[in-house]
């Protein structure tokens, strides 16, 4: 089933980027010594996200339920949690809570290394179960390093899905309808638009943040897989054969699509930014990518623009969002509970809801902005569906430079699908040691 979600926005100006992650210290306090006087809290939101803005509300929350707590509020970055986590949490002096990204490669990393405490027994005790549905959990546990099962480590606010977003007014000006039924009709658009001149979608293959190609790729895979297919990928259940199947059609498709020139060229060097400017801009008519240009499209668009999830696709990227968790060694835990439970109080996923993220526990009934309403009920459905596919970086250490490598040498044409499946089966099997 494809689930499609379609607003027709007319054009509000141009407005500035967002802001990347700030890597300073905004801070309230400084870490205690376990006596419930103070929490640290690490994170990596942006401030003006949905959940930064959130996370000031939250933090109101906090100082109301515990006034005399000092709380030092982090900001750090997504890369500087990814590449320093494993030596921050093995110190002597770690905040209280993290945020950390999801899967084997790092949440299950951290897990399986003591740097992580199992919060099992406090999901129990504070309902946190209740609240974090059966497809939003599958990355918050894990076992020996490998998602799916296993104790509690981490819990998620928020959820994200990758869809297609298009250029109304390109389209039409180009006689494409946006009403794309399966894959056939989209490929069937994208070469009108060739043959006006116009590049069909904004897309990048740089090794550093060029991850369009690579969910692209990885939605064309999922266009046609099987949920045992996903989940036997994801989570390392059975032998996964990358020459047949899901994977050999959709990687297929992908070199055709670089072929005939649908996701541009030149884009080895480019990043997810320039693809994103490159759509807003109106260099291309579509573009891949999850709540983030979303939100820049509200802003910049100067043009009618809607969303889609991959025509005919039986499941569609996305997951959970980042994650919440404990370290082993963290001084204040009971504090770094309350901290977990109030982010997932009605109130602030309510209000994650309002300003344009996709809550986990929210009520989508309750956001005013109807085009915010509809994006949000699109991922609430593709959540109760169990039809997200998670993404493709997820189950080995290293895969996302492993990827991103090889999306760039496809991108170049210096590799065929068949040679970047044989490198992808050898990759996987000795990461998963099959």
């Amino acid at each position: 089933m494809t689930f499609t979600r379609r607003q027709t926005l007319g054009a509000l100006g141009a407005a500035a980027a967002l802001p990347a992650l700030a890597t300073g210290l905004t801070a309230c306090g400084s870490s205690g010594e376990g006596d419930g006087k103070s929490l640290r809290i690490l994170q990596y939101e942006d401030p003006t996200s949905a959940q930064g803005e959130a996370w000031k509300r939250a933090l109101e929350l906090f100082q109301e339920k515990h006034p005399d707590v000092e709380v030092d509020f982090q900001q750090t970055s997504f890369d500087a949690v990814r590449q320093n986590a494993k030596i921050t949490l093995a110190g002597n002096d770690v905040p209280d809570v993290i945020e950390f990204n999801k899967g084997n490669a790092d949440g299950g990393q951290l897990a399986a290394q003591g740097l992580l405490s199992p919060l099992t027994d406090v999901v129990t005790e504070r309902g946190w179960d209740q609240k974090v549905g059966e497809s939003m959990r599958s990355f918050a546990q894990y076992e020996d390093g490998m998602a799916g099962s296993g104790d509690w480590y981490g819990i998620p606010n928020i959820g994200e899905y990758v869809t297609l977003f298009l250029n109304e007014d390109l389209l039409a000006e180009h006689g494409v309808s946006a009403d794309f039924t399966d894959l056939d009709a989209l490929e069937a658009g994208m070469d009108a638009l060739l043959a006006a001149g116009i590049t069909p979608i904004a897309s990048s293959a740089a090794t550093s943040q060029g991850f369009n190609q690579m969910w692209i790729w990885y939605s064309l895979v999922c266009a046609s897989a099987s949920r045992e297919e996903i989940d036997d990928f994801m989570f390392v259940r059975g032998p996964v054969d990358f020459s047949s199947g899901a994977w050999k059609e959709g990687t297929e498709r992908f070199q055709a699509w670089i072929e005939r020139g649908y996701v541009g060229t030149g884009i080895s060097g480019l990043n997810f930014e320039q693809a994103t400017v490159n759509f807003l801009s109106g260099k291309a008519a579509m573009v891949m990518w999850n709540h983030g240009v979303f939100h820049r499209a509200i802003s910049e668009a100067d043009f009618a623009w809607s969303w889609i999830t991959m025509p005919g696709a039986h499941l569609v990227m996305g997951s959970s969002g980042h994650l919440w968790g404990v370290p082993e060694r963290a001084k204040n835990k009971e504090l770094a509970y309350d901290w977990i439970d109030i982010t997932l109080s009605p109130e602030i996923q309510d209000l994650i809801g309002e300003k344009g993220g996709l809550p986990i526990a929210g009520d989508p009934a309750t956001i005013t902005d109807e085009r915010i309403r509809a994006y949000t009920e699109g991922f609430v459905q593709l959540m109760d569906d169990n039809e997200l596919s998670y993404y493709p970086d997820y189950p080995v250490v290293g895969f996302l430079d492993f990827i991103q490598e090889h999306m760039q040498k496809m991108s170049n044409g210096n590799e065929t699908a068949a040679q970047f499946l044989d490198a992808l089966q050898t990759f996987y099997d000795e990461g998963t040691a099959r």
